[in-house]
Formats: structure tokens, sequence, C-alpha cells
């Protein structure tokens, strides 16, 4: 577990469940949950035997946003400001029960896939008191459901349900209530079994894709990888398992 409670930790083999932990507070962001959110992403990251993560919320749901009294004070959320703009360098999975809200919405954005459970509610309000979605809501939404949808969203401030999320592409799976961490971390546990460096490769090239990189670009980025993956140990690992006929065993180096 980690130190700081206002995020959890707990490694399942090559998955790292992270926990947003102040369902007193609807898992608000204030500067604990920042950091702590910053550190998780961080092990993530930094951890050759981790190959995924999976970013969920305890109690009734995911996050509901900015902690208000936490601004007012001046608490310092920056590192939840640098967690939307960088995600993290491995696939990261969001798991929603119940809501992702303006800024929950905005971390859940951040995350590579999302698996919600039925009647999940999720939107960015903003607009209905005076602000808009800062955090990269605003920017990210058409990429995930289309403009009509997006623009919808963002300047009616009314949220959409998991239902119509699947439909338009903003989760990958919906499970039944109670059941998004336990779809997420299967979903994430299928990543696992591929080999790290591999997977961080194509999950940073489909993302360089799909944000509108040149095709010179594209290549470019494309022979960077290969080069850093094609001669990494697991290149080696994952034909000779294959010949072997046994489960390979990655190292993610």
């Amino acid at each position: 577990m980690s130190e700081n409670t206002a995020v959890l930790t707990e490694k399942r083999g090559r998955v790292l469940l992270i926990t947003l932990n102040r369902p007193e507070a609807m898992n608000s962001i204030n500067g604990d949950l920042a950091n702590g959110l910053w550190d998780a992403v961080q092990m993530l990251n930094d951890d050759p035997g981790l190959t995924a993560g999976v970013l969920t919320g305890n109690g009734r749901g995911f996050c509901a946003g900015m902690d208000l009294k936490a601004f007012l004070r001046g608490e310092n959320i920056g590192p939840f400001m640098e967690f939307v703009k960088e995600g993290a360098q491995k696939p990261l999975i969001g798991a929603i029960e119940g809501f992702a809200l303006a800024g929950g919405l905005e971390l859940a954005l951040s995350c590579d896939l999302l698996v919600a459970s039925e009647g999940a509610k999720m939107g960015i309000p903003e607009v209905g008191v005076g602000l808009f979605a800062a955090a990269g809501g605003v920017l990210r939404l058409s990429s995930r459901v289309g403009h009509g949808k997006a623009m919808e969203m963002a300047i009616t401030a009314d949220p959409i349900l998991a239902e119509e999320a699947l439909q338009f592409g903003l989760i990958a799976r919906m499970t039944e209530k109670g059941g998004a961490v336990e779809g997420a971390l299967k979903l994430a546990e299928r990543v696992a079994q591929n080999a790290p460096l591999a997977v961080a490769a194509s999950k940073k090239l489909v993302q360089a894709a799909s944000s509108g990189a040149s095709e010179e670009e594209l290549w470019a980025l494309n022979t960077e990888m290969q080069m850093k993956v094609f001669v990494s140990n697991d290149s080696k690992e994952g034909p000779k398992a294959f010949a072997e006929k046994r489960p390979p065993e990655w190292t993610g180096t």
C-alpha cells in the first residue's frame, strides 16, 4: 500500500491497482490526492515488473472533480494537472462506478481505456457554474465521442450514462453495477500477458496517430520505438518461449 492514504496502490502481478481514497468527499481532488496520484503513476512508469495499471475510486463514485474547499484554501494540485497532461507511460485503464464528473471525467479521459458499470454518469458540467473543463475535458472529448456529442456535452453541461458512453465509444466495456474494477482488472491482466516494452510502444504510437501527427512524424516515432523494442531482452524471450512452447517470462528490459 502507498503511504499517502488519499491514494492507495496494490500490485496484482504485473498490474498496479490505483485507488482514489477520499470516499467521504466523493474522491474530489485536493493536494493529497493530486500528489498521491502522481506518485502512483510514477510507480507504474518506473517499475519494470509492471505492465499496466487500473485507476478507480473508493466509495460511491470514481471522482466528483475539484475539491472546492481545498481550492479556496490554496492547496497545490499541480501534480494533478501534470498527470492530465502527461498521462502514464504504460497503459492505464479507468474503472468507473457511480460517476465521473468535471475533473473526474478529465481524470478518466487521461486513461487509455475505460470500463464503467451500468448507469454510471459521466459529464463536464463546468459551464453551469461559470467555468469550463480546463483540465483537458473539452480538448479530448471529441476524439473519444465525436464532434457532435462532445459539443453537446461541453455546452449543455448535461452528463451521459454508461449505456450511451458505450455507444459513442467513450468507454470500452460496460459491466454490471459493482463490476467495473473486476472488469478493468481482467482487461489489464490480458494486456499484461504481452511484452511490457512492446505494449508501451504500441500505446505511444496509437496516441500519436490519434493526435493528428503527420505521416513523417509517425514513421520517425515508429523507427524510434522499433530501435528500442526490437533489441530488448523481451524481444528475444518472446520467440524463444514460443519455440519452447511455454509462457514467456517478461522482464520489461
